[in-house]
């Protein structure tokens, strides 16, 4: 049942000055405004003031949004707006963009990209994707967020008697972005200082800003039974949007819109358009002998130039080649630069055959993984915009029809295009010849008809425009589009056959609440719990409380809410019956809560966005639980074995912790390492419930650590993993029970096992005092501790690259000294994974630089030819794998000709024929490399990164 709550979102009831719509893009921002004190009110755009070279500032109606870190020489310089005190040490806009050509390594761009991207955690600092060593990094959020800092200062410099905090501002985003992705924009824009904001899908408001071009003759336009197409395309996204015109007023003598779909969520957009250019360029520049492959330097400033050629190719008065100058690197080369041509028929090919080819309406997306891997973001697998246009308009032409409308359109009348990529005048065309074909006999036989396009002259600035627009809309003038959710939500609560119960109707509106208490719930309190979530934008007629079949092909999931429900300060142990409630909030947002329906107690609900993650994906497909589970009766002997040893039980039942192991083993019948990651979490459940039993000596205390990282090995894979790392680390970090070595050494190998689960703060807080040892000697440590300090250190993927160099450089040195021939093994297998091109699980933009990778891995080849190295040349040669194996992604890998010089040089050192291979060709590890590089053998269904 819902209910209103029409202010609860509302950050004050009070109304501001101004209004001001925000276009948060891909490639450029913008900004437009209403003052609302003249009644005869327009929207109008901020001109954004910025810098456009080092010394030259000006005002601009767009800002790029692009990032930029200066390099030390530039902040000596001392520039600074007029809104700043003092120099700054980063920019964005104008300057941002062209400085990044020139230093790509120190520029971010596409954070709204990357705020939608599922197999990241879209909170942490990744950007820019393989940014230099010394430059900082950014998340997703804080990037947005510093391109509205700089609007929001831009505007108060303009109007310091109306701040912009103080005004109602409305940013747009993508239809297709999931819950997450607007919760970031919310966070992005609170940490910019802006607390009154709303947001509006980018179509709607590039539609209100057609209505607001048209005047009051807005409704001599349309026609009762229209459909209209809102195909927006912009430098990173793909949104389509269909809107219905209907009869309203008593009458029925008025007009409405309706909002009846929207498209899924495609990162397709005029970035990949640069892309294919930028491929083809490269491809003519390597056919022609001129350089074997372009570095990444070069293939960045590619990219860059490649923008240019589209533009100017796709356009009414384009020449027939287009001439591109690329600086080279070497001394070979005549000029110093490589040269090449395009023809306008090779454009043609890559953009128009590639990104809108002639298909049919029955064509379906291909599914896979996309060609474009360059930028770590998850691009659309089929970049045929046209087929995902084609299968949209299948499944949603009559959308929304109503039973009275039998005679209304299903197919597009009017289209209205927006983004970038739709400045293309043949782009245009292409997708009104391919609506015509489609639709031109779909009624009355006729072969001539064409959708009507509806006139959009600024497409840089429509979304901004339609956004002020909105925000007076809210206020009771404009023509308002009736726009519902559009998307039903559903909880998963069976899973054989999977069933939804739909928590959030698609005709939900802004302010309402639902409670699903037609199916309560029974939760145990505070123990780990996951709310699998799903979302279709085609069960629009389902109500709150049913039961429906999910089916992937009608919905699709969401990062699913895992959580543990405390009651009070003391852990209780008990069961409760719980109801889901949902709300649709002002400003545009989801949020859920789960109830106690006796007490009515309110938990809010968050996504679990780490769930998302590459290293989590295997986890939310349920491959880590589907590798095996056992019955509840094995399950119960391991719990007693546990409890024999650990446990408060009397002196006759006592198990010595020595004997433990072998135990688990006879109750399960199985060697430890058949057993499935179900029964390990199992196991380490009933650890941490008799965690005091570890103080009943240093025995006890390691045995138990070491159970522990076992069970919990890779601290990943299984549903919730996140929140049992967690729990470890606040029964472990810093609570070492005993002082003995064999504590200390556990709870090393302990945060070795389970490394993949912890954060980078985590990672940071372990490493920070062992590698102040390690460069400082302020601690001695111990030679039987050594081998696990630096086995440790190496499996922290997480830490920043500068830390890595110097921690590889440490070890680099010890490898070559005598005194280290115990720990030799221990220092290459942590070099190896320091180095490694395919990080086990971390993120790729942490990497180690390719020339550090190539160097470290010349002096180890150089050290095995002059050195006998019998007990660790297997690992040494591993080790150089790693740090030289080919991936496919030209910012990891080190160039061919120095992957083969050095594949002929393992050779002669006998190395096996697979890592010659992986060195030349790429591919998989073997399952016994990939347990090696591990440190032991994974629980099963789990796998590394490969």
């Amino acid at each position: 049942m819902p209910q209103s709550n029409p202010t609860a979102d509302d950050p004050s009831n009070a109304l501001s000055r101004y209004v001001v719509g925000v276009d948060l893009g891909t490639t450029n921002c913008a900004m437009c405004y209403v003052d609302t004190d003249n009644a005869d009110w327009s929207v109008k755009t901020f001109k954004i003031p910025q810098w456009v070279d080092f010394g030259q500032r000006e005002t601009r109606e767009t800002l790029p949004s692009f990032h930029y870190e200066l390099t030390s020489d530039e902040k000596s310089a001392g520039h600074r707006l007029p809104w700043q005190k003092k120099g700054t040490e980063h920019c964005v806009g104008v300057l941002a963009r062209d400085s990044g050509t020139r230093h790509p390594g120190r520029r971010a761009a596409s954070a709204k990209s990357w705020l939608s991207h599922e197999g990241v955690d879209r909170t942490a600092d990744l950007l820019p994707w393989h940014g230099d060593a010394d430059v900082t990094r950014l998340s997703p959020v804080e990037a947005s967020s510093r391109y509205l800092a700089h609007l929001r200062a831009a505007w108060d410099h303009a109007h310091p008697e109306y701040p912009l905090n103080e005004q109602d501002v409305v940013i747009t985003l993508p239809a297709s972005f999931d819950e997450v992705a607007r919760e970031l924009t919310v966070t992005a824009a609170k940490q910019a200082g802006l607390p009154r904001v709303y947001l509006i899908e980018e179509p709607q408001a590039a539609f209100y800003s057609w209505i607001d071009r048209q005047g009051d003759d807005w409704h001599t336009q349309v026609t009762p039974g229209q459909l209209i197409l809102v195909c927006d395309i912009g430098g990173g996204t793909t949104d389509l949007t269909l809107i219905r015109v209907r009869t309203a007023g008593e009458k029925g003598d008025q007009v409405q819109f309706h909002r009846v779909a929207v498209g899924r969520h495609l990162i397709l957009g005029g970035d990949n358009l640069d892309l294919a250019v930028a491929r083809l360029a490269e491809s003519e520049i390597t056919a022609s002998g001129s350089v074997e492959s372009l570095s990444p330097a070069q293939w960045d400033r590619l990219v860059q130039v490649s923008r240019s050629v589209k533009e100017a190719m796709l356009g009414d008065d384009r020449p027939d080649t287009y001439t591109i100058n690329l600086p080279s690197e070497g001394s070979r080369l005549i000029g110093g630069s490589i040269q090449m041509q395009l023809t306008a028929d090779q454009i043609d090919e890559a953009l128009l055959e590639g990104f809108f080819p002639n298909v049919d309406l029955s064509d379906e997306p291909t599914l896979g993984e996309s060609g474009f891997q360059e930028f770590g973001l998850p691009y659309a697998a089929d970049a045929a915009i046209t087929r995902h246009l084609a299968a949209f308009l299948r499944e949603h032409r009559r959308s929304g029809l109503e039973a009275d409308e039998k005679d209304a359109a299903d197919r597009p009348d009017l289209v209205l295009f927006n983004g970038g990529v739709m400045a293309a005048p043949a782009i245009r065309t292409r997708i009104v010849n391919r609506l015509s074909e489609w639709f031109a006999q779909s009624t009355d036989g006729s072969t001539d008809w064409k959708p009507i396009v509806l006139s959009s002259p600024r497409l840089d600035l429509a979304v901004a425009q339609g956004a002020a627009y909105y925000a007076m809309v809210r206020r009771g003038q404009g023509v308002r589009i009736a726009a519902n959710l559009g998307r039903s939500y559903y909880m998963q609560v069976t899973s054989d056959p999977p069933r939804g119960l739909c928590l959030i109707p698609g005709k939900a509106e802004a302010g309402q609440r639902f409670r699903a208490d037609s199916h309560p719930l029974r939760l145990k309190i505070g123990t780990p719990v996951q709310f699998p979530l799903w979302v279709s934008s085609t069960r629009l007629a389902d109500s709150v409380g049913d039961l429906v079949p999910i089916d992937r092909t009608e919905a699709s999931p969401l990062p699913p809410i895992c959580t543990a429900l405390v009651q009070g300060k003391k852990h209780v142990d008990a069961e409760i019956e719980v109801v889901i409630e949902a709300e649709l909030s002002e400003i545009g947002t989801i949020g859920l809560f789960c109830v106690d329906s006796a007490t009515n107690k309110r938990w809010r609900l968050e996504f679990d966005i780490r769930s998302t993650l590459e290293t989590d994906r295997e986890a939310h497909q349920g491959s880590g639980e589907a590798a095996g589970i056992v019955d509840a009766e094995t399950a119960e002997a391991c719990g007693h074995v546990i409890a024999n040893v650990f446990g408060a039980v009397p002196s006759e039942s006592q198990q010595k912790p020595g004997v433990i192991v072998k135990q688990l083993q006879s109750a399960t019948e199985l060697h430890r390492n058949q057993w499935p990651p179900s029964l390990l979490r199992d196991q380490w459940q009933s650890l941490l419930d008799h965690q005091e039993g570890r103080r009943k000596s240093a025995q006890h205390e390691a045995r138990w650590l070491n159970l522990v990282g076992f069970c919990l090995r890779p601290g990943y894979g299984v549903a919730v993993d996140d929140w049992r790392v967690a729990q470890t680390w606040r029964a472990v970090h810093g609570k070492l029970a005993f002082a003995a070595a064999s504590s200390r050494t556990e709870s090393m190998i302990l945060w070795r096992r389970i490394a993949g689960g912890l954060t980078s703060g985590q990672q940071e807080q372990l490493a920070a005092p062992l590698i102040s040892a390690l460069k400082n000697k302020t601690r001695r440590i111990e030679a039987h501790e050594a081998a696990e300090v630096w086995r440790l250190l190496g499996s922290m993927e997480r830490l920043s690259v500068r830390e890595k160099i110097d921690l590889g450089l440490v070890a680099l040195a010890a490898v070559k000294q005598k005194k280290n021939k115990k720990i030799r093994p221990a220092l290459l297998w942590a070099l190896g994974r320091i180095g490694s091109r395919q990080p086990a699980y971390g993120p790729l933009n942490a990497t180690l630089p390719v020339e550090e990778a190539s160097r470290w891995a010349g002096e180890l080849l150089d050290f095995a030819k002059e050195n006998d190295l019998t007990q660790s040349k297997n690992m040494l040669l591993l080790s150089i794998v790693q740090m030289a194996r080919q991936t496919g992604d030209r910012y990891r890998d080190l160039s061919q000709p120095r992957r083969e010089a050095m594949a002929v040089q393992l050779e002669l050192l006998d190395a096996p024929e697979h890592y010659i291979t992986l060195l030349t060709k790429g591919g998989a590890l073997q399952s016994d490399e990939e347990a090696v590089i591990f440190g032991e053998s994974l629980p099963l269904g789990i796998h590394l990164v490969r």
